[in-house]
């Protein structure tokens, strides 16, 4: 097999991964997002009905909080594959066609750009090797780098709170990935395939 044809294969085989990572990421999200919106509804209702009988769970509020965070963040990776992220077209909808294909792929390209900045930033901010260095002793781990993540509580729940900021590497992944399968639509290196689950009509996409 020439060096040629192997090169050819490896790129066939990235691009059918990163397109099955899509598709697998999108229907969890899918999934999520029910779960999220059934338990922010319930939150809700079992706050309401709790504080007119003057027995208020103290912990709902917070609940709902974070409830509606790691809703939006899912949410907004979904919405990156189904391409419904926000567009302005004043300029671009004035272009020939063939530009209008140039602005799109440089858009998609900056939310690549922007999902690995954000990864990067995540591990920073995170430091996973710093703590796994300091044997996982949150403490420790403050006091070499005054980084209080992995001591710090939520206020009612009492939960670490670096549990709750997970949503935010995991956004970064998520929508790298689904970034990369829109390049890879865009650049016509695989075929535009409508996701499962999703009623869309073509006026639904902005971008």
């Amino acid at each position: 097999m020439s060096d040629q044809t192997m090169s050819s294969a490896r790129e066939v085989g990235f691009r059918h991964m990163v397109m099955a990572a899509s598709r697998g990421l999108l229907a969890f999200e899918r999934l999520a997002i029910i779960g999220f919106m059934y338990l922010l509804t319930a939150l809700i209702l079992v706050n309401v009905v709790t504080r007119y009988s003057h027995m208020p769970i103290y912990w709902i509020d917070e609940s709902a909080v974070y409830s509606v965070v790691w809703l939006t963040f899912i949410g907004a990776s979904a919405m990156t594959r189904l391409r419904l992220d926000f567009a302005v077209t004043m300029m671009t909808e004035r272009l020939s066609v063939s530009k209008q294909r140039l602005f799109k792929i440089i858009a998609t390209g900056m939310v690549i750009v922007f999902g690995i900045s954000l990864m990067i930033t995540c591990v920073l901010w995170m430091d996973p090797v710093g703590i796994a260095s300091a044997g996982f002793d949150a403490k420790k781990f403050a006091g070499q780098t005054f980084n209080f993540l992995y001591t710090e509580r939520t206020q009612t729940l009492n939960w670490p709170t670096w549990v709750l900021y997970l949503t935010l590497p995991i956004f970064a992944v998520s929508m790298t990935i689904h970034g990369i399968a829109n390049l890879l639509e865009d650049l016509d290196l695989v075929p535009r395939v409508a996701p499962k689950g999703f009623q869309l009509s073509e006026l639904d996409g902005v971008n």
